[in-house]
């Protein structure tokens, strides 16, 4: 489905009444200044039937799939697809059902050649038509929607610089690193090498727009590694990661605030882990957390906000996503479905 924006359902009907109107208006007027009307006969008639009917067959199913997902070839078949349609449907209109209920064919006994080659022709004015007005209604929905993105990074930029990280979290953790340090533990280093990777994460690169997966996965690692000096316990995380292809690309700060918000509000016991699982290929990623409640811890999205990643998810993957969020007094569960392709 096309991002609507400014262009609403009912201001694209009224861009189709336009259109139809001065359609009409060149078609059947034929002398503007005296506005003498071209009466139609039977057939011319018949053909603006099956220009109507095969102009929305491109308009609605044609133009809708070849532009899932472009290709030239696809373009080509879809175009084919309405000849052959426009061809099918002049044919059972002027040469079958006229014939029965009048006893009148457009066409005397031609061959199957001519037939289609004449079609050829008069089917290239509704496929046109119909292509050009889907691009124009497309384009402006598809300038307004990349114009969204643009705005809503501008708003939510303040609030990611804001919010990217807890400081309770970098203040806790810098406490476990100076204690570490303090004693000489042999994981005082490696503790700020996660912590630089994590701000450094926080600060470069969530100011893009999109980032490879590979990355959001490292952060995650990161935030996951340091957490856990908060703890006494051991393996109360778990994270597991199944993907084809770390290339893929996303928003940034799309899978962490599920992540930050089960290890907030998760119980840190290793009899009931936080769980954390990714999947992804070409065609789509799947997020999961899973995590007992912590004692006298309400369970609510920290970090970005609910509503923000809702907001942001709708204008990367609008239609292409579900994001599930269930959980009771004693568990929680977020779920997260996003269709790459």
């Amino acid at each position: 489905m096309l991002y609507q924006g400014t262009l609403s359902k009912r201001r694209a009907l009224l861009v189709h009444v336009v259109f139809w109107i001065l359609m009409a208006y060149f078609t059947f007027v034929k002398n503007p200044i005296n506005a003498r009307l071209f009466v139609p006969d039977l057939f011319y008639t018949t053909y603006v039937i099956v220009f109507v009917l095969t102009f929305y067959f491109h308009y609605l199913f044609v133009m809708k799939q070849v532009f899932k997902s472009f290709q030239w070839k696809k373009l080509l078949a879809g175009m084919f697809a309405s000849y052959l349609f426009f061809t099918g449907a002049r044919w059972l209109t002027e040469q079958v059902i006229t014939d029965l209920l009048l006893g009148k064919t457009n066409y005397t006994n031609p061959t199957f050649l001519n037939y289609m080659l004449d079609n050829l022709h008069y089917s290239s004015m509704p496929i046109i038509f119909s292509s050009f007005l889907w691009l124009g209604i497309y384009s402006i929905r598809l300038l307004e929607y990349n114009q969204a993105i643009l705005e809503e990074n501008k708003n939510t930029e303040i609030k990611f610089l804001k919010a990217q990280i807890n400081p309770h979290f970098v203040f806790n953790t810098l406490n476990n690193i100076y204690s570490m340090v303090y004693f000489q533990s042999d994981k005082s280093l490696p503790a700020i090498e996660k912590l630089s990777q994590v701000m450094r994460f926080t600060t470069y690169e969530s100011q893009k727009e999109r980032i490879r997966l590979a990355d959001e996965i490292n952060y995650i690692n990161a935030y996951i590694e340091l957490e856990q000096l908060r703890h006494p316990e051991t393996g109360f995380i778990q994270f597991i990661s199944e993907v084809a292809n770390e290339n893929i690309e996303i928003p940034p700060y799309v899978l962490s605030p599920l992540v930050e918000n089960a290890l907030k509000h998760g119980a840190t016991s290793g009899e009931t882990p936080i769980t954390i699982t990714l999947t992804a290929d070409r065609q789509q990623l799947r997020f999961r957390t899973d995590n007992a409640i912590g004692t006298q811890k309400k369970d609510k999205l920290g970090g970005i906000g609910l509503g923000n990643l809702k907001k942001r998810l709708e204008i990367h993957y609008p239609h292409r996503h579900q994001l599930n969020l269930t959980g009771d007094n004693q568990h929680f569960t977020a779920e997260l479905l996003i269709q790459l392709s």
